[in-house]
């Protein structure tokens, strides 16, 4: 696991978001969300921005930069 997917499930089980919900805000199915948090693919640009605002972190700190 990457330290993405762990941050990105850390921080929605923080939020009390389910996986549901958060890929129904990135307007995507489940199964694709949950690739993310086992780390078996990442998200785009986008996708990064989009995440990073509603859960109130950086881009940076998500991939464990700051």
């Amino acid at each position: 696991m990457s330290i993405f997917s762990e941050r990105l499930k850390e921080l929605r089980k923080k939020r009390g978001y389910t996986q549901s919900e958060l890929a129904k805000y990135m307007n995507m199915r489940q199964g694709s969300y949950t690739k993310w948090e086992t780390g078996m693919t990442e998200p785009r640009i986008e996708s990064l921005i989009k995440l990073a605002d509603l859960l109130e972190v950086s881009i940076d700190w998500l991939f464990g930069r700051e």
